[in-house]
């Protein structure tokens, strides 16, 4: 994988994850980020705090870096190793940036969907 494809935003989001430590978590993510996960919906810095409750931090996540690629306007496709109370092995998200921060986090379905919307503009 090529660093340069990497955001700083996301290692932060990594290491704040493995670290455990939930101020820095949230603050990787803009006063109106937006999480989806899998139909779940969260907003602002709130809804980040109780999903990172939930299913992050909350939930004892270990993650690991597996791979990430931009798709343009501020998105990235990431995918990552994943290891919880709640969710063990390889997932794939897409992460939405502006301004060094994090604006959409959306897993599942909602990302797919983004996906294909994005590869059939392009075709």
């Amino acid at each position: 994988m090529n660093d340069s494809t990497i955001p700083e935003v996301l290692l932060s989001f990594i290491t704040a994850t493995n670290s455990a430590d939930d101020a820095a978590f949230v603050a990787v993510f803009t006063d109106d980020a937006y999480i989806n996960d899998w139909g779940r919906e969260f907003r602002g810095h709130e809804g980040v705090a109780s999903w990172n409750h939930t299913d992050n931090i909350g939930a004892g996540m270990h993650i690991e870096l597996v791979s990430t690629a931009y798709d343009g306007d501020g998105v990235f496709k990431v995918t990552l190793k994943a290891a919880s109370r709640r969710f063990n092995g390889i997932g794939s998200m897409q992460i939405a940036v502006r301004g060094g921060l994090i604006t959409r986090l959306e897993i599942g379905w909602p990302a797919v969907r983004r996906l294909l919307t994005l590869a059939r503009r392009r075709s």
